[in-house]
């Protein structure tokens, strides 16, 4: 267990240098080393949590006369107050390097409780820009202030996150909305970074996975950012998934409000609920309900739909006492091209259907997992890449973070007995985004405890299987009416 630990360390090490390694690039910086930029962006993140709490305590208290007049004081109290400075500092908090950050936080369960903290400021959340601004985008957008176009409007945002940030809002007609204001300048902050993810994944790769095509994974990235940054795009994904999951009886989705939504602006219902950590303190079956729901969306969506949400992170949801969730974010979105879930589903269907390593070899060569004449052991591959899979193997199944822990402990054990594996294996780009779900939502199940008879439940969606719980059933019904545009 201890050489499993400092394996997992040692490969969160190599992510942290590909990280520092790309900061750099990033920001030109060629001196400073990676530690010193570690400490220097930690002590960032707390300046400007602590000007943001003082900000946020006295406008609460402080009566201003006018719109022009708050928004003026409370852009005194923020950090950023200039497009300017908002691009500075998106190329180095936010756009790629934090999401990034994003995508791969679910590595950071193989670490103890100290490292997390020490490392929880690649997925915090973002330092939000100056009201001005964001009244600003508003303004370009939509033609006024926003204070003439709603009949009310919060300066300060609920949210700010990596691309943009969710300000609450009610329409002259009285409803509540939540609009998404994307940041000044992250388009052109996000393609300088998109470079320097190319350095951070190839330091990655150079200690952990030196098969990998780097360029490869990181054009699928460069693509699903890209697109991320559309919001007219962004909006067409709510609608579509909204279509899709119609009447459904446990996913929500929120209603787009289109006329208030532009390339800048996305707007859709408010939607009140559970965060997270709110649902943690809930009863077991309301966790367990709640985990089952989260999962079945995900594998509805990849299985039968071929459209999915590629952003499995805790605060895209919204969590109900009825174990239903509302699904909030469609900006990361991936859609199967013609073959390209088939190229796949062979090397899934060996490992959890036929169980098979010779098979396994085979298809992961026809998949380009492994170049031919790799001239690997199948027992090997197999054990190195079933081990995820665990919970579909066997009847029922528990996630705990022990077992996210351990898993991910093997899958970075770059010195231990999978070692000539880890060697060759590459991560073809179309199964980047798939795996950070798989992962993603691995480790909310395991954080919930969540228990299920986890195969029966797949082969539902895989191989055409009978409903294996209440949930399913349910679904099950209500695919048989459904037919989405």
């Amino acid at each position: 267990m201890q050489r499993k630990g400092a394996a997992s360390l040692a490969g969160l090490l190599a992510l942290a240098t590909g990280l520092a390694a790309a900061a750099q690039q990033a920001s030109k910086r060629t001196k400073s080393s990676p530690l010193t930029s570690r400490f220097t962006r930690s002590a960032k993140i707390w300046k400007m949590s602590a000007r943001n709490s003082a900000r946020f305590a006295v406008s609460k208290v402080r009566g201003i006369a006018s719109d022009q007049e708050r928004r003026a004081a409370l852009d005194e109290q923020f950090a950023i107050r200039t497009a300017e400075d908002v691009a500075k500092e998106l190329g180095e908090m936010k756009g790629v390097l934090m999401k990034a950050g994003q995508m791969i936080s679910f590595i950071f369960e193989a670490l103890p409780d100290e490292a997390q903290d020490a490392l929880a400021t690649l997925q915090a959340d973002a330092t939000p820009m100056a009201p001005s601004l964001a009244a600003g985008v508003v303004q370009g957008d939509l033609g006024k202030q926003p204070e003439r176009i709603f009949r009310e409007w919060s300066d300060l945002p609920v949210a700010a996150a990596s691309i943009g940030q969710v300000h609450k809002a009610v329409t002259p007609d009285g409803r509540t909305i939540a609009v998404k204001v994307q940041y000044p300048g992250v388009n052109e902050a996000i393609e300088s970074d998109l470079d320097a993810a190319e350095v951070m994944y190839a330091m990655f790769s150079a200690m952990m996975l030196k098969g990998l095509d780097v360029k490869a994974l990181v054009d699928e990235l460069r693509g699903r950012m890209r697109e991320e940054l559309d919001y007219k795009l962004e909006a067409r994904n709510v609608e579509e998934f909204g279509a899709r999951f119609a009447g459904h009886p446990w996913v929500r989705i929120p209603k787009l409000v289109p006329e208030y939504s532009t390339a800048r602006l996305l707007t859709t219902e408010w939607v009140d609920g559970m965060n997270f950590e709110e649902l943690r303190k809930e009863p077991a079956e309301t966790k367990r309900r709640s985990g089952e729901v989260l999962w079945r969306f995900a594998q509805r969506a990849i299985h039968q739909y071929g459209i999915f949400n590629g952003d499995p992170h805790p605060g895209n949801y919204k969590f109900h006492h009825d174990g239903s969730i509302t699904f909030l974010d469609y900006g990361l979105v991936k859609r199967w091209s013609p073959g390209e879930w088939e190229s796949l589903k062979p090397t899934m269907d060996a490992i959890i259907v036929n169980r098979d390593p010779e098979l396994l070899v085979r298809e992961m060569e026809k998949s380009g997992f492994l170049r031919t004449g790799h001239g690997l052991d199948a027992g090997l591959v197999y054990d190195y890449v079933s081990s995820p899979y665990v919970p579909y193997l066997t009847d029922e199944f528990t996630f705990t973070r022990e077992w996210i822990r351990d898993t991910l402990g093997t899958i970075l054990d770059v010195q231990g007995p999978h070692a000539a594996v880890i060697e060759q294996l590459n991560l073809p780009p179309s199964f980047v985004i798939l795996d950070r779900v798989v992962w993603g939502v691995s480790a909310i199940l395991g954080k919930l405890e969540a228990r299920g008879p986890w195969r029966g439940m797949l082969l539902e969606y895989t191989n055409d299987g009978p409903p294996a719980t209440d949930l399913g059933a349910a679904e099950a019904a209500w695919a048989s009416s459904h037919a989405p545009n």
